[in-house]
Parts: structure tokens; C-alpha cells; sequence
């Protein structure tokens, strides 16, 4: 393994989760929830829900055609590039916001999220390539235990800031700490082939190849087995992230710091859940891990129904963590199993449509059930059906099996 691609990439990881964990889950859901458009009656719920939908759709419906094009044009790195510095300008426009700015702090948020989304389309694909088969799943899981740690420091960062009421310089460091620890990526990672074609040809080509690698995984029975059970576990995955600080804040009544304090809990325990998993997903096979990751997320949603003080929160956030390290790292690992080399890209892209599909219901249920009920609790309840669905559809796929074999005292490879 070439230790300089693993670095840079796992660096990457570490560089995004500042946006993930002070813009997308903790800090700016509550600020734009409450501050710029108001809770009143689950008003915030509701416009933060539409906002993550809409760029999810946007990413969902864009990502195969642009992962067909970075593949036919050798443009892998580039779109990487392109997607992150979207991200990063649109989260520094936040500073702008005011209270009241509603349909602005919508399209800022549409525009950031897209980046960040669609930029991991790019960056997944770099993993099948720049980790031998039998270290995917370590690889994988290293890169979300390095995001962890990004995740803890642009809180820890955040805390004085937030204390002090200085939320427009908080998203001015979330975007110079991703712009910052971006560069390693840019630099090293594997550079783009050099072709002849053109981007619009690309685009043209790509856009047939799209369509030929959609037919072609929807023809193979496992991978589609496989990306109907993502597609719905996922979906709980992502609208716990976020709508768990809003739950926190508005049916626990935890102040901006504490959340923020909640937060890095988790992500301890995410990175601890992601390095402690990451040779177990090779040896016992990602399909397992995920399954145990999916049973810890159910006792969260169900636990979070019933809780009724801060103290019982702040055990939730360990579980969830702990499930959060390990479900992410094994989805990766085990949808990498299924790809041919060379199709890297156009392959995460169809990962990419399928993961960020599932990230348009579950915000939306769980938004419109706050809205009908007055309560989050029955909406946080409703996730739980997201994750049994989805590991009860995962039973019948086959795959996931150890990268790894042991026999005879001896280790080897396993071919897929």
C-alpha cells in the first residue's frame, strides 16, 4: 500500500467532517432551525427537512452521470475539487445570514450540502484503488476514525465561539478548516488520467455509460438486493445525523454548548466504534458488522421514544456512536466487494444515487410528523422502522463474506 494515498485520504475524511459535524448536524441545524426561521410548531423542522431533501434528490439524480463522466475522462480528482470548493464558499456565505433569511439560508444550505455530498461520490472511488482488497475494510474504517477526529476538533474549536455568539465567525472556520485539510488530497492522492477526450464528449459518453452501469447493477441480483436494503437503512442513518441535535435542543432543552459537548461524545465513540471494527470487517465480513450496527441503531431511535432528561441522552449518544463508526465503514466495504476494477467511479456514483436517495424520505417523515403531532418523539420512534426494514432486507443478500480467510493457521485473500 502506498502509505502517502492512505494518509491523504484518510486526511480528507478529517478535512469534510468539520462541515458535517458543526454545519450539517450539530451547531447550524439548531441556529438555522430557531434562529433564522423560528420552531414554533416544528416551522424550523419542516424548512430543514426540505432544504436536505432537496440536495440530496439533486445529488441522488446528478451522481451516476458524473460518475460516468469522471470515469470516461479521467476527471476523478477534478470533480473532487470542483464539489469541495462549492462546499466550502457556500458555508462561508452563511456568515451573511440573518434572522428572518429563510429562502436564502435554504439555497445556501441546498448549494453546501451539495458539495459536500457530491463530493464524496469522487472520494469513495479512490478507495477500491488506493487499498488492496484485503485491507478495504481497514482502509474504509480508518478514513471514518480520521473523520471523527476532524468531527471532535471543529467542535472543540466551535465551543468558545458558540459561548460567545460569534456564529458567523463559527462557519468562517468550519470552511477554512475544510479548505485547509483538503490539500493533502489535491496534492497526492492519484492524479487524473490524461485522454484525449473532451468534457463535453465525456459528458455525452457518460451520460450513455450512466445509463449502461445502471442497467448493469440493477441486472446483477445481489448488488440490487443489496442497494434496496441501503437505500432504507440508510435513510434512519441519515435522519437521525440531522435531526438529532434539533431533538436534543427542542424536546430536551440542551443549550448550543452542550450540544455541542453531546456531540463529541459521539464522535469519540464513532471513532472508537470505527477502529475498533475495522480488522473485524475484514475477518468476520462487513455484512455482520453492519447487521450489529443496525440492532444498536434500533435501541437508539426506540430509547430516544421514552427518554426524559439529559443525563439518559447523553447514553444514547454513546450508542449511537458506537453504531455510527461501524455502519458507515461497513456499507463502504462491503459495496466495494462488488465492483469491477476500473469502474470505481461510475460505480460510487450509483452508491452515491442510492445513499442520498435515502436521505430524502426519512427527513421529510420525520419532519411531517413532528409537524402532525406537535412532538418529536413519535418522529424520532418512526426511524426505528427505517433500520429493521433495512436489516431484514440485508438477510437475503448474498455477499458481505470476509475479505480475509483463515485456515490452518494461515491468512489469505479471499476472491469475490
Amino acid at each position: 500500500m502506498n502509505k502517502k494515498y492512505i494518509l491523504s485520504w484518510c486526511l480528507f475524511d478529517f478535512a469534510n467532517s468539520s462541515y458535517s459535524a458543526v454545519i450539517a448536524a450539530v451547531v447550524f441545524p439548531v441556529y438555522y432551525s430557531n434562529v433564522i426561521v423560528g420552531n414554533q410548531g416544528g416551522g424550523g423542522d419542516l424548512w430543514w427537512g426540505r432544504a436536505i431533501s432537496l440536495s440530496m434528490i439533486i445529488v441522488a439524480l446528478s451522481s451516476p452521470f458524473l460518475g460516468g463522466i469522471a470515469d470516461y475522462a479521467g476527471k476523478r480528482k477534478r470533480f473532487l475539487f470542483i464539489y469541495t470548493y462549492l462546499c466550502i464558499l457556500s458555508v462561508a456565505a452563511f456568515s451573511l445570514l440573518a434572522k428572518g433569511m429563510v429562502l436564502q439560508g435554504f439555497l445556501m444550505i441546498v448549494l453546501a450540502n451539495i458539495g459536500l455530498e457530491g463530493g464524496l461520490v469522487f472520494y469513495n472511488a479512490f478507495l477500491p484503488e488506493i487499498a488492496p482488497q484485503d485491507h478495504q475494510g481497514r482502509v474504509s474504517s480508518w478514513g471514518f476514525g480520521t473523520g471523527y477526529a476532524g468531527s471532535i476538533l471543529s467542535l472543540l474549536i466551535a465551543i468558545p465561539l458558540v459561548r460567545g455568539g460569534y456564529f458567523s465567525l463559527t462557519w468562517l472556520t468550519v470552511s477554512a478548516l475544510f479548505a485547509a485539510f483538503s490539500i493533502p488530497a489535491f496534492l497526492f492522492l492519484p492524479s487524473d488520467r490524461k485522454t484525449d477526450i473532451s468534457l463535453i464528449d465525456a459528458s455525452s459518453k457518460g451520460l450513455r455509460y450512466a445509463i449502461h452501469t445502471l442497467k448493469e447493477i440493477w441486472g446483477r441480483r445481489e448488488q440490487r438486493k443489496f442497494l434496496l436494503a441501503y437505500l432504507i437503512y440508510e435513510d434512519g442513518v441519515n435522519t437521525v445525523i440531522v435531526f438529532s441535535s434539533i431533538f436534543a435542543a427542542t424536546t430536551l432543552g440542551f443549550k448550543p454548548q452542550e450540544l455541542i459537548f453531546l456531540y463529541i461524545l459521539a464522535q469519540v465513540t464513532a471513532m472508537a466504534g470505527a477502529f475498533l471494527m475495522a480488522k473485524p470487517t475484514d475477518l468476520w465480513g462487513p455484512k455482520a458488522v453492519v447487521r450489529l450496527s443496525l440492532l444498536l441503531w434500533t435501541s437508539v431511535s426506540v430509547l430516544a421514544y421514552f427518554v426524559q432528561t439529559t443525563n439518559q441522552f447523553w447514553g444514547i449518544a454513546v450508542i449511537a456512536g458506537l453504531g455510527l463508526g461501524s455502519v458507515q465503514a461497513a456499507t463502504r466495504a462491503f459495496y466495494a466487494q462488488f465492483i469491477p476494477e476500473g469502474r470505481e467511479s461510475d460505480y460510487f456514483g450509483v452508491y452515491s444515487m442510492v445513499g442520498k436517495s435515502s436521505a430524502v424520505i426519512g427527513p421529510l417523515v420525520f419532519g411531517e410528523v413532528s409537524a402532525a403531532f406537535g412532538s418529536q418523539r413519535p418522529a424520532i420512534l418512526s426511524v426505528a422502522s427505517f433500520f429493521l426494514v433495512g436489516m431484514a432486507m440485508l438477510h437475503f443478500v448474498r455477499g458481505g463474506g470476509p475479505n480475509i480467510v483463515t485456515e490452518a493457521g494461515r491468512s489469505y485473500v479471499r476472491n469475490i
